[in-house]
């Protein structure tokens, strides 16, 4: 029986790829495809989710590399957001409790959509972990074992996962032009915090889709090439800050700038690889899981990791990014001055999170939102591991915390839930109420516009 449960919680949930493409294979079932359909749909959605993490996963290396120099060139030191890592230490501690409060979570999602007007299936397994992780290690040194410990951490999280989703629904639905997807991202709290200022410094600003070059210069309308030019200095003025003698331990003998060149180019590569996944897994996923929307969760969506949205707006990518590293270091040098902890810039997260955060900014605010909105978000994001250290290092976790933004919260909360402060608790959960409704009703308000707009015409 053990042997069954670890097969269904490590090779069947704890492998994203054929979880999602099982998911697609029943929806397929379900609309009562021929088994060649059947075959097709799940091949390639499993396909298309594989590729899409074989540019994630070259991507990942290309960062780590260009995190390492950059903390090394600048002489940076601090604390690393590194989820990772206290995952393996809570793992060898809590590993029967963190799978099975992920069952839990998936669970609980799977119920929330089923009998709540909250439709949202949330797919992306490995932020999942990180939530069944601070879930459980929260519990655990709470004072929390067994069947306690798995339930108040799964249902939390499985509240988490529908919840999510389900507050970026409105500016999802204004990205894509469609409601046929959601945003199934541990992060979403600081898009919503990007979307808000967004909101506000981006009046009559234009998209970051519709920059206009000089015709000299109308090859950067091209993503790639112009994601190059702005990739080659950000690795190779770390990589002069490092110094050769460093680089020397990655490049194997190749010259230190040419290695950091050909890794920019690697960096470029991986998007390419990333965007060629995305379009092949949406393409598939999405018609099957009708399937289940149809029968088991009417009219539900499927919640998405965060590269999905990357092919929409590449241009706010980069500018998110790049805006909320400048917000990042800001932030790692402002923060120890008012006695929080020195958080240094994880480069990994500010791309992935950063770039879709710009999405959301231009989404909200066009150029500048993208922009002044991202150095907002990238302050928010040394801040909210930062103000989580104290509480860690009170269960053993020490120069490390968390990355991601609603799995620091959820941290926060329940850590200050269990310890008594419920002023807290209640005035972080207040702060999101806020921020989501103004985000919202400021869509709101602009739909309405558009729709007087149009029966005027």
């Amino acid at each position: 029986m053990s042997a069954f449960f670890e097969f269904i919680v490590k090779d069947l949930l704890g492998q994203a790829s054929i979880l999602i493409a099982f998911i697609a294979m029943i929806g397929l079932i379900l609309q009562k495809k021929t088994y060649g359909k059947i075959f097709e749909g799940t091949f390639k959605t499993m396909l298309g989710f594989l590729v899409m993490m074989a540019g994630i996963n070259i991507i990942v290396e290309t960062l780590t590399f260009l995190n390492q120099i950059f903390t090394t060139g600048f002489g940076m030191s601090g604390y690393i957001t590194d989820v990772a890592a206290i995952a393996g230490v809570a793992n060898k501690q809590l590993g029967s409790e963190v799978a099975l409060t992920l069952l839990v979570i998936f669970a609980t999602n799977i119920l929330i959509a089923r009998f709540t007007p909250w439709k949202y299936i949330f797919l992306t397994g490995q932020a999942l972990l990180w939530m069944s992780t601070i879930g459980a290690v929260i519990g655990y040194k709470a004072g929390l074992t067994g069947l306690p410990l798995i339930l108040t951490g799964g249902i939390f999280g499985g509240i988490m996962a529908v919840a999510m989703p389900a507050i970026a629904q409105p500016v999802v639905r204004r990205i894509t032009g469609n409601d046929s997807i959601a945003l199934g991202h541990f992060c979403t709290i600081g898009y919503m915090v990007q979307a808000a200022v967004a909101k506000v410094v981006g009046k009559n600003s234009k998209s970051t889709e519709d920059i206009q070059l000089p015709q000299a210069f109308s090859f950067l309308n091209d993503t790639y090439l112009s994601m190059a030019v702005v990739m080659i200095p950000m690795y190779l003025i770390p990589a002069i800050a490092a110094g050769p003698e460093y680089i020397a331990k990655y490049s194997n003998g190749m010259n230190y700038l040419m290695y950091a060149f050909m890794q920019a180019m690697v960096f470029v590569a991986g998007v390419f690889v990333l965007y060629s996944g995305v379009r092949l897994l949406l393409q598939e996923l999405v018609p099957a899981f009708q399937g289940i929307a149809m029968r088991l969760v009417p009219n539900a969506k499927p919640a998405l990791d965060c590269p999905v949205l990357f092919p929409y707006a590449p241009n706010a990518v980069i500018l998110g990014f790049l805006s909320t590293t400048v917000g990042t270091v800001i932030g790692m040098l402002l923060f120890p001055m008012f006695g929080l902890a020195m958080i240094l810039p994880g480069l990994l997260t500010n791309f992935f999170a950063g770039g879709t955060a710009g999405i959301f900014g231009n989404a909200m605010g066009g150029r500048r939102g993208a922009i002044i909105g991202g150095v907002v978000h990238g302050l928010f994001i040394t801040f909210l591991p930062a103000i989580l250290i104290p509480l860690l290092e009170t269960y053993g976790f020490v120069g490390v915390t968390f990355s991601d933004s609603d799995v620091i919260s959820s941290g926060l909360l329940l850590g200050n839930a269990f310890n008594g402060d419920w002023g807290f608790v209640v005035t972080f959960i207040v702060f999101v109420i806020a921020i989501t409704y103004f985000v919202n009703k400021s869509l709101s308000r602009t739909e309405d516009k558009k729709d007087i707009a149009n029966e005027t015409a």
